[in-house]
């Protein structure tokens, strides 16, 4: 299995809190309020400051009831349903984050097109899977740290995406960290699973996000700093997958030891 990046060698990790970063985010806040972008929408920047835009499709996988709707939901700085819905069909959301790439400086707005279905949809409708999955450039599969059995089936749904799609980016997301006194997994597991597949393990909580001095709005600069961190790294392994295939850099492979 190919390896993936060392976090940080890609994009600049924590370029989103400088002044420079700052100013980027503004073209997708609005008044701290993040702004919502439709299928067809993209952020607006002065001319002095335009940059390019790389455009991926995210199919977000995991069992029912383990956060995929609501992790999506914090990404894309949209309120979290308070009580578990199965999502109905396929849902699109799309979120724009800019990132500084560490080799040429350089400056791109991510466009992430995340896919989300509800499991039941899945079975009942034949169609459904193979939508989600066609032209997909990364899986996100999700587990809950508060429900063991979503983490075990991970090794059969990675097995199985992993044989389908070999050269698509996987990254793995454990929701409910903030309940972790609960957990269901523990740390010694995590660590086995991470040896064992070679792959980005990143965690997020389940808490509301935090509001604007009204007490109703979302404070849409701080959910991106919540969120910060699976942005960055879904950008990373992406653009880094991008510059593998391009054959701009040399595949994991070829630099293994013989």
């Amino acid at each position: 299995m190919a390896k993936s990046p060392a976090h940080g060698s890609v994009i600049v990790p924590d370029w989103h809190e400088t002044a420079e970063g700052k100013e980027y985010l503004t073209c997708i806040l609005r008044k701290n309020r993040r702004r919502v972008f439709g299928l067809l929408e993209r952020p607006v920047l002065p001319p002095p400051v335009a940059i390019d835009t790389a455009s991926y499709k995210i199919f977000v996988s995991g069992k029912s009831g383990v956060g995929k709707t609501a992790l999506v939901a914090k990404l894309a700085g949209l309120e979290v349903p308070v009580v578990h819905h199965e999502t109905t069909g396929i849902q699109t959301t799309v979120v724009f984050w800019p990132a500084k790439l560490q080799a040429s400086n350089r400056v791109v707005m991510f466009r992430f097109e995340f896919w989300d279905c509800g499991e039941s949809a899945l079975k009942k409708f034949d169609h459904m899977l193979p939508a989600c999955k066609e032209n997909t450039d990364a899986y996100m599969f999700l587990f809950s740290f508060t429900d063991r059995t979503s983490f075990e089936d991970l090794p059969g749904q990675l097995a199985r995406m992993t044989s389908e799609s070999p050269g698509v980016v996987k990254m793995v997301i454990g929701s409910k960290f903030d309940q972790y006194m609960h957990t269901d997994v523990p740390e010694r597991e995590l660590t086995i699973f991470r040896q064992t597949w070679g792959l980005p393990l990143l965690r997020v909580k389940s808490v509301p996000g935090r509001r604007l001095a009204d007490g109703r709005t979302l404070d849409g600069r701080a959910g991106l700093a919540d969120v910060a961190h699976v942005l960055n790294g879904l950008a990373e392994q992406l653009w880094y997958q991008d510059q593998v295939t391009a054959g701009l850099l040399p595949s994991p492979s070829e630099n293994a030891p013989g």
